[in-house]
Protein backbone atom coordinates (compact mmCIF):
# COMPACT_ATOMS: atom_id res chain seq x y z
CA UNK A 1 0.00 0.00 0.00
CA UNK A 2 2.95 2.08 0.64
CA UNK A 3 4.53 1.84 -2.75
CA UNK A 4 1.07 2.51 -3.80
CA UNK A 5 1.43 5.73 -2.49
CA UNK A 6 4.59 6.88 -3.13
CA UNK A 7 3.75 5.96 -7.11
CA UNK A 8 0.54 7.75 -7.17
CA UNK A 9 2.49 11.09 -5.78
CA UNK A 10 5.00 10.78 -8.52
CA UNK A 11 1.88 10.63 -11.08
CA UNK A 12 1.08 13.91 -9.67
CA UNK A 13 4.40 15.35 -9.68
CA UNK A 14 4.93 13.91 -13.87
CA UNK A 15 1.21 15.48 -14.34
CA UNK A 16 2.13 18.59 -13.31
CA UNK A 17 5.28 18.92 -14.96
CA UNK A 18 3.73 17.91 -18.06
CA UNK A 19 1.17 20.53 -17.51
CA UNK A 20 3.84 23.21 -17.47
CA UNK A 21 6.07 21.42 -20.11
CA UNK A 22 2.55 21.93 -22.83
CA UNK A 23 1.77 24.94 -21.96
CA UNK A 24 5.60 26.05 -22.03
CA UNK A 25 5.22 24.52 -26.12
CA UNK A 26 7.80 22.13 -25.00
CA UNK A 27 5.89 19.50 -26.97
CA UNK A 28 8.37 16.68 -26.78
CA UNK A 29 9.35 15.96 -23.61
CA UNK A 30 5.44 17.05 -22.80
CA UNK A 31 4.30 13.96 -24.69
CA UNK A 32 6.42 11.47 -23.16
CA UNK A 33 5.48 12.92 -19.60
CA UNK A 34 1.78 11.82 -20.47
CA UNK A 35 2.48 8.78 -21.96
CA UNK A 36 3.97 7.83 -18.86
CA UNK A 37 1.42 8.64 -16.62
CA UNK A 38 -1.13 5.35 -17.35
CA UNK A 39 1.78 3.20 -17.19
CA UNK A 40 2.99 4.14 -13.72
CA UNK A 41 -0.57 4.13 -11.95
CA UNK A 42 -0.71 0.63 -13.67
CA UNK A 43 2.39 -0.27 -11.26
CA UNK A 44 0.57 1.43 -8.34
CA UNK A 45 -2.20 -0.37 -8.70
CA UNK A 46 -0.30 -3.80 -9.25
CA UNK A 47 1.03 -3.28 -5.48
CA UNK A 48 -1.84 -2.26 -4.26
CA UNK A 49 -3.49 -5.23 -1.80
CA UNK A 50 -7.21 -4.69 -3.70
CA UNK A 51 -8.37 -7.78 -5.22
CA UNK A 52 -7.04 -8.10 -8.83
CA UNK A 53 -9.53 -9.11 -11.88
CA UNK A 54 -8.24 -10.60 -14.85
CA UNK A 55 -10.13 -8.51 -17.03
CA UNK A 56 -9.16 -5.49 -15.29
CA UNK A 57 -5.49 -5.98 -15.34
CA UNK A 58 -5.82 -6.85 -19.21
CA UNK A 59 -6.72 -3.82 -19.58
CA UNK A 60 -4.19 -1.86 -18.03
CA UNK A 61 -1.34 -4.14 -19.72
CA UNK A 62 -2.75 -3.75 -22.86
CA UNK A 63 -3.00 0.37 -22.52
CA UNK A 64 0.14 0.49 -20.42
CA UNK A 65 2.06 -1.34 -23.82
CA UNK A 66 0.31 1.11 -25.91
CA UNK A 67 1.82 4.26 -24.47
CA UNK A 68 4.67 2.60 -23.76
CA UNK A 69 5.58 2.00 -27.50
CA UNK A 70 4.19 5.39 -28.03
CA UNK A 71 7.15 6.25 -25.82
CA UNK A 72 10.09 4.16 -27.65
CA UNK A 73 8.57 4.99 -31.12
CA UNK A 74 8.85 9.23 -30.13
CA UNK A 75 12.56 8.63 -28.61
CA UNK A 76 13.42 6.66 -31.86
CA UNK A 77 11.81 8.32 -34.30
CA UNK A 78 12.45 12.14 -32.65
CA UNK A 79 16.22 11.81 -31.85
CA UNK A 80 17.67 9.36 -34.16
CA UNK A 81 16.13 8.46 -37.81
CA UNK A 82 15.34 10.81 -40.61
CA UNK A 83 12.23 12.25 -41.54
CA UNK A 84 11.18 8.98 -44.31
CA UNK A 85 12.44 6.58 -41.87
CA UNK A 86 10.03 8.32 -39.17
CA UNK A 87 7.40 8.29 -40.93
CA UNK A 88 7.46 4.40 -41.68
CA UNK A 89 7.76 3.91 -37.86
CA UNK A 90 4.81 6.40 -36.82
CA UNK A 91 2.61 4.44 -38.93
CA UNK A 92 3.06 1.27 -37.68
CA UNK A 93 2.99 3.00 -34.17
CA UNK A 94 -0.28 3.94 -35.25
CA UNK A 95 -1.59 0.98 -35.65
CA UNK A 96 0.02 -1.23 -33.17
CA UNK A 97 -0.88 1.25 -30.75
CA UNK A 98 -4.60 1.93 -31.61
CA UNK A 99 -4.62 -1.48 -31.62
CA UNK A 100 -3.68 -2.19 -28.14
CA UNK A 101 -5.79 0.48 -27.34
CA UNK A 102 -8.65 -1.13 -28.50
CA UNK A 103 -8.21 -4.51 -27.23
CA UNK A 104 -7.75 -3.27 -23.69
CA UNK A 105 -10.74 -2.05 -24.06
CA UNK A 106 -12.82 -4.58 -24.96
CA UNK A 107 -11.12 -6.31 -21.70
CA UNK A 108 -12.90 -3.34 -19.75
CA UNK A 109 -16.16 -3.78 -21.69
CA UNK A 110 -16.02 -7.56 -20.93
CA UNK A 111 -15.23 -6.90 -17.44
CA UNK A 112 -18.56 -4.67 -17.15
CA UNK A 113 -20.84 -6.62 -19.07
CA UNK A 114 -20.11 -9.92 -17.47
CA UNK A 115 -21.63 -7.86 -13.69
CA UNK A 116 -24.99 -7.21 -15.72
CA UNK A 117 -28.16 -9.38 -16.19
CA UNK A 118 -28.84 -9.02 -19.81
CA UNK A 119 -32.56 -10.40 -18.85
CA UNK A 120 -32.71 -7.55 -16.46
CA UNK A 121 -31.77 -5.12 -19.03
CA UNK A 122 -34.07 -6.64 -21.49
CA UNK A 123 -36.99 -6.39 -19.29
CA UNK A 124 -36.56 -3.10 -17.14
CA UNK A 125 -34.39 -0.94 -19.31
CA UNK A 126 -35.72 -1.42 -22.57
CA UNK A 127 -35.82 2.65 -23.61
CA UNK A 128 -32.62 2.81 -22.04
CA UNK A 129 -31.21 0.65 -24.39
CA UNK A 130 -33.10 2.16 -27.26
CA UNK A 131 -31.87 5.65 -26.70
CA UNK A 132 -27.82 4.51 -25.91
CA UNK A 133 -27.95 3.04 -29.31
CA UNK A 134 -29.40 6.09 -31.14
CA UNK A 135 -26.97 8.13 -28.97
CA UNK A 136 -23.99 6.04 -29.57
CA UNK A 137 -25.20 5.84 -33.68
CA UNK A 138 -24.93 9.62 -34.00
CA UNK A 139 -21.80 10.10 -32.03
CA UNK A 140 -19.71 7.35 -34.17
CA UNK A 141 -21.10 9.30 -37.46
CA UNK A 142 -20.46 12.50 -36.05
CA UNK A 143 -16.14 11.32 -34.66
CA UNK A 144 -15.84 9.78 -38.39
CA UNK A 145 -17.23 12.84 -39.98
CA UNK A 146 -14.30 14.58 -38.41
CA UNK A 147 -11.95 11.94 -38.68
CA UNK A 148 -12.79 11.52 -42.55
CA UNK A 149 -11.48 15.01 -43.49
CA UNK A 150 -7.80 14.32 -42.54
CA UNK A 151 -6.78 11.23 -43.14
CA UNK A 152 -3.47 9.84 -43.13
CA UNK A 153 -2.93 6.33 -43.22
CA UNK A 154 -4.73 3.70 -45.40
CA UNK A 155 -6.71 1.97 -43.12
CA UNK A 156 -7.26 4.57 -40.43
CA UNK A 157 -11.13 5.21 -41.04
CA UNK A 158 -11.73 1.58 -40.56
CA UNK A 159 -9.56 1.34 -37.45
CA UNK A 160 -11.05 4.49 -36.03
CA UNK A 161 -14.48 3.40 -37.04
CA UNK A 162 -13.66 -0.05 -34.46
CA UNK A 163 -11.86 2.09 -31.82
CA UNK A 164 -14.92 4.54 -31.49
CA UNK A 165 -17.29 1.79 -31.81
CA UNK A 166 -15.93 -0.05 -28.68
CA UNK A 167 -15.54 3.05 -26.76
CA UNK A 168 -19.20 3.81 -26.90
CA UNK A 169 -20.02 0.30 -26.42
CA UNK A 170 -17.94 0.90 -22.89
CA UNK A 171 -19.55 3.72 -22.03
CA UNK A 172 -23.18 1.99 -22.91
CA UNK A 173 -22.50 -0.96 -20.96
CA UNK A 174 -20.88 0.53 -17.68
CA UNK A 175 -23.91 3.17 -17.85
CA UNK A 176 -26.72 -0.23 -18.01
CA UNK A 177 -24.35 -1.62 -15.11
CA UNK A 178 -24.92 1.27 -13.23
CA UNK A 179 -28.89 1.46 -13.46
CA UNK A 180 -28.71 -2.33 -12.77
CA UNK A 181 -26.68 -2.57 -9.61
CA UNK A 182 -26.79 1.32 -8.62
CA UNK A 183 -23.75 0.81 -6.07
CA UNK A 184 -20.59 3.18 -5.81
CA UNK A 185 -18.75 0.32 -7.45
CA UNK A 186 -20.68 0.34 -10.82
CA UNK A 187 -21.04 4.49 -10.09
CA UNK A 188 -17.35 5.06 -10.36
CA UNK A 189 -16.61 2.46 -13.17
CA UNK A 190 -19.48 4.71 -15.03
CA UNK A 191 -17.78 8.03 -13.90
CA UNK A 192 -13.98 6.54 -15.33
CA UNK A 193 -15.46 5.43 -18.68
CA UNK A 194 -17.42 8.52 -19.04
CA UNK A 195 -14.02 10.62 -18.54
CA UNK A 196 -11.90 8.10 -20.98
CA UNK A 197 -15.03 8.95 -24.04
CA UNK A 198 -14.80 12.80 -22.97
CA UNK A 199 -10.94 12.10 -23.06
CA UNK A 200 -11.42 10.30 -26.52
CA UNK A 201 -13.48 12.84 -27.56
CA UNK A 202 -11.07 15.73 -27.24
CA UNK A 203 -7.97 13.48 -28.50
CA UNK A 204 -9.76 13.61 -31.63
CA UNK A 205 -10.02 17.23 -31.58
CA UNK A 206 -6.75 17.70 -30.67
CA UNK A 207 -5.74 15.51 -33.91
CA UNK A 208 -8.02 16.25 -36.47
CA UNK A 209 -9.14 20.05 -35.87
CA UNK A 210 -6.75 21.97 -33.98
CA UNK A 211 -3.69 21.17 -31.81
CA UNK A 212 -4.07 23.47 -28.89
CA UNK A 213 -2.60 22.44 -25.62
CA UNK A 214 -5.38 23.39 -23.73
CA UNK A 215 -7.22 20.04 -25.49
CA UNK A 216 -4.57 18.16 -24.65
CA UNK A 217 -3.99 18.78 -21.45
CA UNK A 218 -8.08 18.70 -20.68
CA UNK A 219 -7.92 15.05 -22.56
CA UNK A 220 -4.98 13.74 -20.29
CA UNK A 221 -6.55 15.36 -16.94
CA UNK A 222 -9.78 13.42 -18.10
CA UNK A 223 -8.12 10.34 -18.87
CA UNK A 224 -5.70 10.53 -15.33
CA UNK A 225 -9.37 10.94 -13.78
CA UNK A 226 -10.70 8.06 -15.43
CA UNK A 227 -7.98 5.94 -14.13
CA UNK A 228 -8.62 7.20 -10.58
CA UNK A 229 -11.90 6.34 -11.02
CA UNK A 230 -11.49 3.05 -12.24
CA UNK A 231 -8.78 2.03 -9.34
CA UNK A 232 -10.98 3.24 -6.54
CA UNK A 233 -13.83 0.91 -7.91
CA UNK A 234 -11.83 -1.69 -7.08
CA UNK A 235 -12.07 -0.66 -3.52
CA UNK A 236 -15.82 -1.20 -3.17
CA UNK A 237 -17.96 -4.66 -3.03
CA UNK A 238 -20.13 -5.44 -5.74
CA UNK A 239 -23.26 -5.45 -3.58
CA UNK A 240 -27.33 -4.84 -5.39
CA UNK A 241 -30.46 -4.57 -3.91
CA UNK A 242 -33.63 -5.83 -6.09
CA UNK A 243 -36.76 -4.80 -3.99
CA UNK A 244 -38.79 -7.33 -5.95
CA UNK A 245 -36.75 -9.95 -5.11
CA UNK A 246 -36.28 -8.71 -1.71
CA UNK A 247 -32.76 -10.19 -0.80
CA UNK A 248 -29.32 -8.69 -1.44
CA UNK A 249 -26.98 -10.70 -3.99
CA UNK A 250 -23.06 -10.38 -3.24
CA UNK A 251 -21.08 -10.82 -6.78
CA UNK A 252 -17.50 -10.21 -6.81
Amino acid sequence: MQKSKIIGGIVFIVYLVFMILEFSEHYSFAFLLDSLMVPLIGVAYFYSKTPKNIFFLLFLLFYTLSDIIGVVTHVLTYYNLSEPESLVFYKYDYYIGNTLYIFSYVFLLIRVASKISFFHVLRHLKVHVIVLIGLSVYLVYVLQNIINKDLEYEYEYSVELVYNIIVLLLLSAALLNYFYRENKRSLFMFLGTLCIVFAEVLDVAYIYIDQKSILNVTAASLTLAAFYFYCKQTKFRDVIYRKEEEKYMMVE
